[in-house]
């Protein structure tokens, strides 16, 4: 950081650490435990696309390396778009096995990381569900290195629910690094893998 950095009030942004991650499935117990919150199996990576022939490789890696056990059962990954043209991945284990969520979800961003690509990242999710089968993610924000929980009413396109937002923070603050600005929890309406 530079000398005209300081004088602006520029900072320099927070370097992400991937293997935070890593701290997901402790979380998805305690938050079962605390808020009967269980993991869904699904999980996703938002990212901005880019055009070119590199970026289209490490895409295919990517399925590659994650449609690789869906000949003994697996469930392929899937690509797909948002209304605000960002390419969400879609990657599905079973429900109880979050670990291996993870470690899909941590492979792709390092893939696009190491692949130059670290910018395009957004975030990533995993979902979560109650016995209401109201829907909770906790969202990986890729450029704070930081979780929020975001969870959306059922039915209701538009707005979510902050009570248990809020709960969810209070509950996870010990296990994950959560995000203290709430104007970055985000809303990641449509999702996949919420």
């Amino acid at each position: 950081m530079g000398f005209l950095d300081v004088v602006l009030g520029r900072s320099k942004p927070v370097r992400p650490d991937l293997d935070r991650l890593f701290a997901l499935p402790s979380a998805a117990v305690t938050l079962r435990a605390g808020a009967g919150f269980a993991p869904t199996g699904a999980g996703s990576v938002c990212f901005a696309s880019v055009e070119g022939g590199a970026f289209e490789r490490i895409r295919e890696d990517v399925r590659a390396l994650l449609d690789a056990d869906t000949g003994r059962g697996g469930v392929p990954v899937e690509f797909g778009r948002d209304s605000y043209g960002y390419t969400w991945l879609l990657a599905r284990q079973p429900a109880d096995d979050t670990a291996a969520l993870v470690n899909d979800l941590h492979a792709v961003n390092t893939l696009l990381e190491e692949g130059g690509f670290g910018p395009q990242l957004l975030c990533s999710l995993v979902g979560f569900r109650d016995a209401a089968e109201r829907p909770l993610a906790l969202v990986y924000l890729y450029k704070r290195g930081t979780f929020y929980p975001f969870a959306p009413l059922p039915g209701d396109e538009d707005r979510r629910d902050n009570a248990l937002e809020l709960q969810v923070r209070a509950l996870l603050e010990g296990e994950l690094p959560i995000e203290r600005d709430l104007s970055r929890w985000f809303p990641v309406w449509g999702a996949p893998g919420l």
